[in-house]
């Protein structure tokens, strides 16, 4: 048994070791549970902040990389650049 000196607590020699977080799992707006690499479709057209245009209906992204951030998903779409997408605006193909 091991005794804090400055509050009393006790607690046994053999601590339980806290188990690891389990992995936030994706899923697009089928459903469908994605990974990094997996190419998605846009379900709905975009409007880009900045003046920057729209991401059409259908576009195909492929190459997605999954983060932990507002926006789950980091890709670069052909005549757009990087941008970030939210998972409930793609479907997997």
């Amino acid at each position: 048994m091991y005794i804090c000196p400055e509050c009393a607590h006790e607690w046994s020699a053999r601590m339980e070791v806290a188990s690891e977080p389990a992995a936030k799992v994706y899923r697009d707006s089928a459903g469908n549970i994605l990974q990094d690499g997996d190419t998605v479709t846009v379900i709905k057209d975009l409007k880009l902040k900045g003046g920057g245009g729209v991401v059409k209906m259908g576009t195909k992204v492929k190459n997605i990389r999954l983060v932990d951030a507002d926006h789950d998903i980091d890709c670069k779409i052909d005549g757009f650049g990087a941008m970030s997408l939210k998972t409930e605006f793609v479907r997997k193909v």
